[in-house]
């Protein structure tokens, strides 16, 4: 698994060992990020459910401000820490602007500076259990981020409908296969003052 684009294009990443991560394929990376487009550079991203901090990453080599990795798994925790070498060090700059917080992504406590991307890419298997959760909490932490956009890996079959929030836009569609949606958070008008 490499970085697909921007300034550390090809970096390899080291992924966590055993079949508890399932890492974005690289084409998938390089599609969303294709989309994101001009969003990246400039921004602070949030990587829940990090596994080896490739959204995160890409996110950098394109251009991102800095952010915070979410992972809870003590081997996947170390995978994120040595991409992060290995991709700050092609770029040629430190790491200063990245956290790496070993918590469960549902109840991490957030602090700094509010993320302008939100990537998560959870285990299938409890992406019906949690999202729900996860986007009331991104909800109340993005309040004043009304353009922030959550990017949620999850498989084909499964349609994500999360109250409060519109799909913009979906990549990929096949059962069994992964898939991305694009989520922005749905903002009531401000009533006017006659």
């Amino acid at each position: 698994m490499r970085i697909s684009g921007g300034a550390a294009r090809g970096i390899t990443l080291a992924v966590p060992k055993g079949d508890r991560t399932r890492p974005a394929t690289d084409g998938m990376r390089q599609s969303v990020f294709s989309s994101l487009g001009t969003v990246v550079p400039g921004a602070r991203f949030l990587d829940l459910f990090a596994g080896s901090g490739a959204y995160g990453l890409e996110a950098l080599s394109r251009g991102a401000a800095g952010g915070v990795f979410v992972e809870q798994g003590p081997k996947a925790v170390a995978c994120v820490r040595k991409n992060i070498d290995a991709v700050c060090k092609s770029l040629g700059r430190d790491a200063h602007d990245l956290v790496v917080l070993q918590a469960d992504a549902r109840n991490a406590p957030m602090s700094g500076a509010l993320p302008d991307l939100v990537f998560i890419d959870p285990p299938y298997e409890i992406i019906p259990e949690i999202a729900p959760g996860l986007f009331a909490r991104l909800a109340a932490l993005l309040a004043s981020k009304p353009d922030a956009i959550v990017v949620f890996e999850f498989p084909g079959e499964l349609e994500l409908t999360p109250v409060g929030w519109t799909l913009l836009k979906r990549l990929g569609q096949g059962a069994r296969q992964p898939t991305v949606g694009f989520f922005v958070r749905i903002v009531p008008p401000v009533p006017s003052v006659v």
